[in-house]
């Protein structure tokens, strides 16, 4: 019978601080952390407009590049110049402040993404 604790790690340590769980390392030198997951997609990616949450503003919004983090807000700054507004990036969706879906479906197009307009 195994035990309630067989799958327990180390978590702390007084010589080197907090430990990883995943890979027993230092949080300082955690090789996890090290090389993330490209996130996977369809291929498809799906631009809409949305208010919901944002007192009655509308943002758009671009889901399903599957984008490294670093690609990713190269491409939302290239949006947001080509917009003339702000925006952000928040778990792999690109969010650019006001309605703009036309244009960075063209913006998108013109680059070889294949795009596609989602919601109403």
């Amino acid at each position: 019978m195994k035990s309630a604790f067989a799958n327990a790690g180390l978590v702390y340590s007084t010589e080197t601080g907090r430990m990883c769980p995943a890979c027993r390392q230092p949080k300082a030198n955690c090789v996890c952390k090290s090389s993330p997951v490209a996130p996977k997609g369809d291929g498809v990616v799906r631009v809409s407009r949305e208010t919901k949450g944002r007192a009655g503003k509308g943002v758009t919004l671009i889901k399903g590049l599957a984008l490294e983090p670093v690609e990713l807000n190269d491409l939302a700054k290239l949006l947001k110049t080509a917009c003339g507004s702000g925006g952000t990036v928040k778990n792999g969706v690109i969010e650019v402040q006001g309605d703009h879906v036309l244009r960075i479906m063209d913006e998108l197009k013109a680059k070889g993404f294949s795009v596609k307009r989602a919601g109403g």
